[in-house]
């Protein structure tokens, strides 16, 4: 689809070559900075459609009173047929209302491009890696990985819609003191299997159920020959198997939310190999002059473990925007974690992206400018990387918190929450508040069919939609509701103002849909769905009092079906919205 469905930017581009019909404008363009222009929707509605900023932004440079520029502007922009009023308000700010005519157009456009209304080119098929969930592989997914899979995978979702080339990515951490202790977990759960009385599982090690599976596939598979075995030779086949049954449950808790992963990068192929994979990537950093060897000053506050008095070999991480140098090998010759985090970044980048996704826990927050730091060392101005943080989720069955799951004993587990409220809850929820803000979680309000509980409010929008679709055909025999039909009656139509504004709020989608991805904010779908339905619902609901509002008028099948246009094309971007948050659009609902 060659022409932009976004009527903002479309404006915008009007609004360009309009001004410089402007002389005062064109005789100093070049000195200008047009980057600031904005072109949006105002913020009170009945101001008009679009609110145009140029002339705060332009009167200062060329030396003239903004609303006088406003004046200027405003005479320029008349001659614009779709245009059908101008206003100047406050100190300058240009208000534009739209013609009935640019609407109908609008909306027989969004007819024909049905699910495909709002997306676009922007990404212009750049390789993004979309990097999420990344749970160590020890048990179960808990509730709080769901957020980060869900804001994630959504995300993801949004950027394939906008024109880039996603790559969705799982980060498995399977090195590392945790994957020793889950071996040995397991390892105790095999003794139990041959038929040891265990008792408590003792402190530090992982107690729950979910590994007596895994201590039993270990039986089957070796029988009693692991058990007289020394540690070391245990272990590397115990870790194995861990790993493996591991990733097999987090894949199923992830499908269960309808999260597939397509990349799944262990952590291990790192430190393969003599760890070569590490050792070039400081190479690297070595050769670019990122990397000397010094002693770092103690920390202020609680010292970490990975802190030590001696001479190491480090990242002058401070030159790129970092607040300390970050030791990359530890004065014993190994590295540390830090330095497994350069190899991947270099890896990713290495594969083509030239733009990162890092979701990681809030409590990841340090990690922000390390990364950053990372990315401008090894590629320059070259990587664009962003890190979304997700606040905590805290669980609550009718206002009470819920902290404790049968299952992993200490935890509630992920599929515990989808079985009981269902995945197109769980996910929408999750999307509807910005990731950076905790998240209250309530079983009660979730599961409610009313207008408090997003999901259902939304996907009822699309239910009530086709329903009106189903009811027209009762009432109309052989009533053609053909693409070509709708367009046509749309065109011919007289739409009442409140029909107008729906076309409106339909029409700024694809704007959503774009700033989402390109601002990394996924709640912003899950916000405009949202919105979009309540326009919709209370639109329904005037037609009770109103009979020109109804969607079926009995006795006039042309205007009948023009609303039916309108309604198909609500319900075509409730479709397309609830497929990007991973959600299902019900084609009826009791």
């Amino acid at each position: 689809m060659e022409h932009d469905m976004n009527l903002f930017t479309d404006f915008e581009q009007r609004l360009n070559e309009r001004l410089l019909t402007i002389a005062a404008i064109a005789e100093k363009r070049d000195a200008l900075d047009f980057s600031r222009l904005v072109v949006e929707p105002p913020r009170d509605p009945s101001h008009g459609d679009i609110a145009i900023n140029a002339a705060l932004v332009l009167a200062k440079p060329l030396g003239k009173k903004p609303r006088d520029l406003a004046g200027e502007i405003v005479a320029a922009l008349e001659s614009d047929a779709d245009i059908a009023e101008l206003s100047i308000a406050g100190p300058g700010f240009i208000n534009i209302r739209l013609s009935d005519a640019f609407w109908k157009r609008m909306l027989v456009a969004a007819l024909g491009e049905a699910e495909d209304f709002g997306r676009s080119t922007t990404g212009a098929n750049r390789k993004i890696n979309v990097e999420y969930v990344s749970a160590n592989p020890t048990g179960p997914m808990h509730v709080g990985h769901c957020r980060g899979a869900v804001v994630g995978d959504t995300l993801a979702n949004i950027l394939d819609y906008a024109g880039f080339d996603v790559t969705k990515e799982y980060y498995i951490n399977d090195a590392g003191a945790q994957i020793d202790v889950l071996a040995r977990s397991v390892f105790l759960r095999y003794r139990e299997a041959l038929g040891e009385t265990i008792g408590a599982i003792p402190e530090g090690l992982y107690p729950g159920d979910y590994l007596v599976p895994v201590g039993e596939a270990l039986k089957a598979e070796f029988g009693p020959s692991l058990h007289n075995l020394p540690e070391d030779e245990w272990m590397p086949i115990v870790k194995d198997r861990a790993i493996d049954a591991m990733m097999v449950m987090i894949r199923e808790d992830l499908a269960a939310l309808n999260v597939r992963h397509e990349v799944f990068f262990s952590e291990r192929r790192l430190h393969a190999d003599d760890a070569s994979m590490i050792r070039t990537a400081i190479n690297d950093l070595t050769f670019k002059g990122h990397v000397y060897k010094g002693t770092l000053p103690p920390p202020k506050g609680q010292l970490p473990e990975d802190w030590e008095d001696r001479e190491q070999t480090l990242f002058r991480s401070t030159e790129v925007g970092d607040d300390i140098d970050r030791p990359l090998i530890k004065s014993d010759g190994n590295y540390t974690y830090f330095a497994a985090d350069v190899a991947y970044f270099k890896d990713k980048y290495d594969r083509g992206f030239h733009e990162m996704v890092y979701i990681l826990g809030a409590d990841h927050g340090g990690y922000v400018k390390r990364l950053e730091a990372v990315a401008k060392a090894v590629a320059g101005n070259d990587a664009k990387l962003s890190v979304l943080l997700c606040q905590l989720v805290k669980l609550l069955r009718n206002g009470e918190e819920v902290k404790m799951s049968k299952r992993s004993g200490n935890f509630v587990t992920l599929r515990e929450v989808v079985d009981e409220v269902g995945r197109d809850s769980v996910r929408f929820m999750m999307l509807y508040r910005k990731s950076s803000e905790p998240l209250d979680f309530d079983f009660a309000k979730v599961t409610e069919q009313s207008k408090d509980n997003p999901v259902f409010y939304v996907q009822y929008a699309h239910a009530r939609s086709m329903s009106v679709m189903r009811q027209a055909q009762e009432v109309f025999a052989g009533l053609d509701i053909s693409q070509k039909s709708l367009e046509k009656a749309v065109l011919a139509a007289d739409f009442e103002p409140e029909e107008l504004k729906l076309v409106a709020k339909l029409s700024e989608y694809p704007r959503v849909v774009e700033s989402a991805a390109l601002m990394r904010e996924p709640h912003r779908l899950a916000f405009y769905l949202y919105d979009l339905a309540s326009n919709f619902h209370s639109h329904w609901n005037k037609g009770k009092d109103k009979t020109e509002l109804r969607f079926i008028n009995e006795g006039d099948r042309q205007s009948t079906l023009a609303k039916l246009g309108l309604v198909s094309s609500v319900a075509a971007v409730l479709r397309s919205g609830l497929a990007l948050t991973g959600t299902d659009a019900p084609q009826e609902m009791r």
